[in-house]
């Protein structure tokens, strides 16, 4: 009895000091909790005390770098007897050892008293700076010293610069070992503070104030983006010096703003503006509760101020609440198979809470039964809601709805009239009526789509038709995954005459409607280039006429951001409104003003950041934090926003780690407010829409007919091709070029090729076209038609026609034939359409030169020209049919007999062995000799492109042995380096064996 007793007396004592020491006197760890005046980010004070002497505490060195000395503050939670300590000096370097110090116990920190300890600690050799080389500082107390808690005071250091930086902080005590808790300085701050206004404000204003003080530690990140900023308040300023500071300024800059347009109205907050102003000058940074204090007014001040603004002049927002789809990919996230269940339409009334009134939020589909369609009778009571768009004069609703029931799994086939999911797994449109003005209401709800394609991203058009984007198109994505194709479509409002806008062979989204009448949409633009580049505004008639890239299409990744998502125009401006989004990833990301009328360089000058804070996902390490920006002005803007997305968060492309997103619709400003509207603490919320009436653009006559065929799906069109319409393409100078074409080059011929969309799934492709461009492998080279060549005039100018619904690739030759310049992009014509360029790769802002001379091309003197057809072989391609007879004609008897001779360096031309299912000359000839590297990611170097970019040519116009090939034997070969030195011109396996065994075979899509 009495052992017991003892050992509980041991455990009862123990306890009160925040240890466990057993009766044997072994020591137990501590969580203590250390904190430093000074302190860099990824450097936190509590690192000194982690038990890792790789990881360090450093003193803040980026941003207005403060003064020695500096403290370690180390709460040991409970009075300890501390008998000495140790320090130990970083390891990689020097920066930062220290030199002079005083060392404090006891138990009030701003009661230090004497100190038990000071001195100089030794420096460590300069030229063995190894962790082994650095002897660890131990200082032991004369007499044990208690207290809870321990400060190490740096007073100089042993290197230049006003640092200071510790590896190791060990307390020597007898029962007691201590390690830190990983927390930081600012997080233990904010808890106090979450401690004493407890009650008095809610978690958005801590979090904002969190953000905000991690925000002004950055300012070097602020400085180096300020001048890809749109305004320079919603950045972190220098003087800024803490959260109070920078939300003065940017409610100062609001306020100022919405005063210059009525200031009777907003100078009412003038005088409590000017007091808070007095008030934030007058408490020094130090008293942290009663900054933050003035913190919680000024947000009261701002949104009252915020929520007068004129252009609120609606009373309902329409919105959807869904969850982020469970696969993490920018083409996945659209598919209805990846999206879970839950939400609905949904209308918030008096979202700004005027008159007294609290908001109202109603789902405005929930007691209305679907009217017609395969869910007629049926309520959108579970599923998945997506899109919504309201007609300009606000009486239609179209929104896009999955049911988010059937089978998951995908079907593979090569039939472009089915699609390639189960009907209860695609997104479908449905429309519905919209009545009221204050208070909506929806009536005659009807399907609109329907089928085993996922339909989604409706826009009212102002001809009355609806665009959107949908699977019909047929075909995949290229690098690496089952990822159908879905592009731009339109049809009329009860879903009849379809016809498709687009015959891009890869992805879209997001319609929307500029101000002079035409559809601005995003394309994932990627011939022959890398995978992760190039999604990025389009703009295009109503009728899918002259589609054109606006800007970013050859931007290098880590410049821009990967897409450009959500794109909006402004109100009474020429700009738009976008989401910067990852590659790999959803529509969220930092929001952006894009302006059209900026010459593209690649790089930013059109772009501007209006939430700077948040970096690009992915491109530049950014989070998924806003998406959806709905623009009431180039300064103010409705988006859904989670704060509390980090960069890990959602970014993989896989489908682990799933993310629900909590995202809430927010009124954010370009000076760097944002005010909280509505939340939903169990779901996200996502595009919020004003209910009001827009002006309608015009709508501009269209060259297509009317009374075209229905397009449900894109069937197979090459018995009919030739009874279409032509398309005509004038090209006023080829020499008008971006980038220089080699000097003294005359270009005689435009090759034009048709791209083949990829119609199985690329992760494992029964039969690969080629060897990837190594810029791009991850992704599958187009398989192509060399459909014929036209010639250039002197004057570099070219007319001529070409069949319509076909995805084109143009090629500018030389007087042998060769190809100099290359696009990476692409372009189609509909029926009868005259499309028109100033060059090839030319900027795209800049004037046709013979409209301000007077002079017309040569070429459009005259009647178009028709394509020429070049080899059979060609069209459909086929490297055995093309090449191979030239190579057993010329090469391979030859080439086996030195082979045979065991000739270093030989290669193999015959067809034999097959590997990869490639012949052995193929196999061979490629990686050395042939052109399928541009070398460049992005852009075609002219002159250093196809058989002009290959040693193959080289060789053999320098003359190989007694090998004489005939003008039409080094046309083939020339013409199959120029299409990339690919192998196959199908991608089915059928067509693909066929084409081995050296017959003829077409591509199901074309």
């Amino acid at each position: 009895m009495k052992i017991l007793m003892k050992i509980f007396f041991v455990f009862v004592i123990c306890v009160g000091f925040g240890v466990l020491v057993f009766a044997d006197g072994s020591r137990r760890v501590v969580e203590v909790e250390v904190v430093s005046d000074s302190e860099a980010g990824g450097f936190e004070a509590y690192l000194a005390m982690d038990g890792n002497p790789k990881t360090i505490w450093h003193s803040e060195w980026q941003n207005n770098t403060p003064r020695l000395p500096y403290s370690l503050t180390v709460d040991l939670k409970g009075q300890f007897e501390l008998s000495g300590f140790v320090v130990t000096a970083r390891a990689d370097g020097h920066n930062g050892d220290i030199k002079n110090y005083e060392a404090f116990i006891t138990n009030d920190p701003k009661v230090t008293g004497n100190p038990v300890a000071a001195g100089q600690f030794v420096k460590s050799d300069e030229s063995n700076p190894s962790a082994s080389q650095k002897k660890p500082n131990r200082v032991n107390f004369d007499t044990p010293k208690k207290g809870q808690y321990f400060i190490l005071k740096v007073i100089s250091n042993h290197s230049e610069g006003e640092f200071a930086s510790v590896a190791e902080l060990e307390l020597l005590c007898n029962n007691a070992k201590f390690n830190a808790k990983k927390i930081t300085k600012n997080e233990i701050e904010m808890e106090r503070l979450r401690l004493a206004f407890a009650g008095v404000v809610d978690a958005e204003c801590f979090d904002e104030f969190i953000r905000l003080t991690k925000e002004v530690k950055e300012k070097s990140r602020f400085d180096k983006i300020a001048s890809e900023t749109f305004l320079a308040d919603s950045l972190i300023l220098a003087g800024d010096r803490d959260p109070v500071d920078v939300v003065l300024r940017r409610v100062s800059a609001l306020w100022a703003d919405l005063r210059a347009g009525d200031a009777k109205k907003f100078d009412v907050f003038g005088k409590e503006l000017s007091e808070l102003r007095a008030e934030v000058l007058r408490i020094p940074v130090s008293q942290k509760e009663q900054r933050f204090g003035v913190f919680i007014k000024l947000r009261k001040l701002r949104r009252a101020i915020a929520f007068s603004n004129p252009l609120l002049g609606f009373d309902e927002i329409l919105f959807v609440k869904k969850h982020r789809a469970a696969y993490n990919h920018m083409c996945d996230q659209y598919y209805g198979v990846n999206l879970k269940s839950g939400g609905g339409v949904f209308v918030l009334s008096n979202p700004f809470e005027r008159g007294g009134k609290k908001q109202e939020v109603r789902n405005l589909l929930e007691n209305l039964p679907v009217e017609s369609g395969r869910l007629s009778g049926k309520k959108l009571l579970s599923g998945s809601f997506l899109s919504p768009d309201i007609s300009f004069d606000g009486s239609r609703l179209a929104f896009a709805y999955v049911e988010c029931e059937g089978d998951v799994a995908q079907k593979f086939h090569t039939d472009p009239s089915k699609g390639h999911w189960d009907a209860g797994r695609c997104f479908h449109v449905f429309t519905c009526d919209l009545s009221g003005n204050s208070f909506i209401s929806a009536s005659n709800l009807r399907q609109i789509t329907d089928g085993t394609w996922n339909d989604f991203d409706p826009c009212w058009l102002p001809n009355g038709r609806l665009a959107f984007i949908t699977e019909r198109r047929g075909g995949y994505l290229r690098c690496g995954r089952a990822c159908p194709t879905y592009t731009l479509f339109d049809m009329e409002p009860d879903g009849s005459r379809m016809r498709c806008l687009s015959y891009h062979e890869t992805n879209e989204w997001q319609p929307s409607v500029t101000h002079d009448g035409r559809i601005l949409y995003t394309r994932w633009d990627y011939p022959d280039r890398h995978g992760c580049t190039a999604h990025h505004p389009w703009i295009t008639s109503l009728d899918g006429r002259d589609s054109r890239h606006v800007h970013g299409n050859f931007s290098p990744r880590a410049k821009r951001a990967d897409m450009e998502l959500d794109c909006r125009v402004v109100p009474d401006s020429p700009k738009f409104v976008a989401t910067a989004a990852p590659h790999h990833g959803q529509a969220y990301g930092s929001l952006i003003l894009v302006d059209p009328r900026v010459e593209d360089d690649d790089a930013m000058a059109p772009v501007k950041r209006i939430t700077p804070e948040v970096a690009f996902p992915e491109s530049q390490g950014g989070a998924q934090v806003y998406g959806a920006p709905y623009p009431l002005s180039e300064k103010y803007y409705l988006a859904v926003a989670d704060f509390s997305m980090t960069k890990e968060m959602g970014a993989e492309w896989h489908n682990r780690n799933y993310v629900r997103g909590d995202y809430g619709i927010y009124l954010v400003d370009a000076f760097g407010n944002k005010e909280l509207i509505y939340r939903d603490s169990e779901i996200g919320c996502n595009s919020p829409i004003p209910v009001m009436v827009r002006a309608t653009p015009p709508a501009p006559p269209q060259q297509i007919s009317a009374d075209i065929e229905p397009q449900p799906y894109l069937a197979p069109l090459r018995d009919k091709i030739d009874s279409l319409p032509k398309g005509t393409i004038s090209i006023v100078n080829v020499y008008q070029s971006l980038r220089g074409l080699p000097s003294g080059v005359k270009l005689r011929e435009l090759r034009v090729l048709q791209l083949i969309p990829m119609s199985v799934p690329s992760g494992h492709p029964p039969h690969e076209t080629g060897f990837k461009e190594p810029t791009s492998n991850d992704s599958i080279v187009l398989a192509r038609y060399v459909l014929g060549t036209v010639p250039i005039e002197d004057d570099g100018s070219v007319h001529f026609v070409v069949p319509p619904r076909r995805e084109l690739m143009l090629q500018v030759l030389d007087e042998d034939g060769l190809a100099v310049q290359s696009m990476r992009s692409s372009l189609y014509l509909h029926d009868g359409e005259v499309l028109s360029c100033n060059g090839c790769h030319e900027q795209k802002t800049s004037a046709v030169t013979y409209r301000s001379v007077g002079i017309s091309p040569q070429a459009l003197r005259r009647a178009p020209s028709v394509l020429k057809p070049d080899h059979p072989d060609s069209n459909p391609f086929s490297y055995p049919r093309l090449v191979q007879p030239v190579l057993d004609k010329n090469c391979v008897s030859c080439h086996e007999v030195e082979r045979a001779k065991g000739t270093k360096g030989v290669p193999n031309l015959a067809k034999e062995p097959i590997k990869n299912k490639w012949y052995a000359s193929f196999n061979e000839l490629v990686p050395k000799y042939g052109f399928y590297s541009y070398g460049e990611p992005l852009r075609t170097m002219p002159g250093k492109f196809g058989a002009r970019g290959s040693k193959l040519y080289a060789i053999l116009r320098a003359g190989h042995h007694d090998v004489k090939l005939t003008k039409e034997e080094m046309h083939r070969i020339t013409l199959w380096l120029d299409c990339v030195s690919i192998f196959y011109g199908v991608y089915e396996k059928e067509s693909g064996e066929a084409q081995l065994r050296g017959e003829i075979a077409y591509p199901t899509l074309e």
